[in-house]
């Protein structure tokens, strides 16, 4: 007897991104000298004092069985940050906490989606967003937004795509992979077009909320548009502001029947999240921000030393992140450029890949849906920022014309 695979799993694909460290850390132990601009997780360490509180609750006997929507103060605490940092109120019924913020995610989707039930999609987009929708028998509808609308979503625009079947629409600001803010004028546009459609429900990713390079405050859709906070969903976590990734901590506030509905999808999957990253969730929420100014400026700096970089090489467009850990460069000007080995750069992961011969590892602007485009990560050391921008330079001018 064959194995055979579920149709559902079938829809998905494995991530472009896990797809591009492992290629990382394949050709490292051959000895290759690569640069490694591939994942979205920052290279400080999570603070002391969150680990210090990881270490008390395993002493403490914090190891066992949670409530599947997440330990009390911890809810609490996450209540009080919504508060204090977004300027929103929820009660604890409308907060439940996952195995990371892709988990809270994916249990939104399974709770809400019915076969063929369609989410809009801005693109470029995080894979996990319509690969999520597929899994849990929805359509994601792809809108493009290139790079000469600042890569947002416009008003026009999601007008158009809602339909019948329209059951939710996703917004990520700061965006990953383009680093695009939504202005409180953008956010109200968006806004009175749901108004006109009461049946679509609203994802909000604010993983990168404090990774903003306007010193402003986070900024969503509800703080414009209170009046649509019945059908919001705001996702958060500790990965990218707390430098927490791998504590798998995240949450959702939304409404009430939306969040137990989505700890009844969890209780049957993965149960509570982790007793022990609970804990350290809950340092990090009650000890405050006063560490991440610096680090923020650390991704500023290594943001405006690429831009500068990139932005000056003939061939490639680069969108100047406002936020967010990534740049991202279109480089249709450079299809159809031949490599000094005589082979032809006919698409982003070509080009990609000729990155990679050059030492530097970044990601497809079609692993995001968007093509032809490159994304970068300065989540990692100044220096191989510097550096990378350097080889991606050199390469892209080692490049000739088909016909030269």
């Amino acid at each position: 007897m064959s194995l055979q695979l579920s149709q559902r799993v079938q829809r998905v694909t494995l991530s472009a991104n896990a797809a591009a460290k492992s290629r990382v850390t394949e050709l490292r132990e051959q000895g290759r000298d690569i640069l490694d601009l591939t994942t979205g997780e920052p290279d400080f360490d999570t603070p002391e004092h969150i680990k210090q509180a990881a270490y008390a609750a395993i002493e403490g006997g914090a190891t066992k069985y949670t409530a599947t929507p997440g330990v009390k103060a911890l809810r609490l605490a996450i209540q009080q940050k919504l508060q204090d940092e977004n300027r929103l109120d929820y009660t604890l019924a409308q907060i439940v906490v996952g195995n990371g913020a892709k988990g809270i995610i994916f249990n939104a989707f399974a709770a809400t989606l019915d076969e063929g039930d369609e989410v809009l999609v801005p693109v470029p987009y995080w894979p996990t967003f319509p690969d999520s929708v597929r899994f849990n028998g929805g359509v994601p509808i792809l809108l493009e937004c290139p790079l000469e609308q600042g890569c947002k979503l416009t008003p026009e625009q999601l007008e158009a795509a809602i339909g019948e079947r329209t059951r939710w629409l996703i917004l990520n600001s700061p965006s990953n992979p383009s680093g695009a803010i939504y202005s409180a004028d953008e956010l109200q546009g968006l806004a009175a077009v749901l108004r006109r459609h009461p049946q679509v429900l609203v994802l909000l990713d604010e993983l990168y909320e404090h990774i903003r390079f306007d010193a402003g405050q986070p900024l969503n859709l509800l703080n414009v548009a209170p009046d649509l906070a019945e059908r919001c969903l705001l996702v958060g976590g500790v990965s990218k502001t707390y430098a927490m990734t791998g504590w798998r901590i995240g949450f959702g506030a939304g409404p009430k029947l939306l969040t137990q509905a989505m700890a009844v999808v969890q209780s049957q999957s993965a149960s509570g999240a982790s007793s022990v990253g609970q804990a350290a969730a809950l340092a990090a929420f009650q000890g405050g921000l006063a560490f991440l100014q610096p680090q923020v400026a650390a991704y500023q700096e290594r943001r405006d030393v690429l831009v500068h970089a990139l932005s000056v090489v003939p061939g490639l467009q680069v969108l100047e992140p406002e936020g967010g850990f990534f740049v991202f460069v279109r480089c249709a000007e450079l299809l159809g450029r031949v490599r000094p080995d005589g082979v032809s750069i006919d698409s982003d992961a070509d080009l990609v890949d000729w990155f990679l011969e050059e030492g530097v590892a970044v990601v497809a602007g079609s692993a995001y849906g968007l093509s032809p485009w490159f994304r970068l990560s300065i989540a990692t050391a100044t220096d191989s920022v510097i550096e990378a921008g350097r080889r991606i330079a050199g390469a892209c001018g080692r490049l000739r014309e088909a016909n030269a």
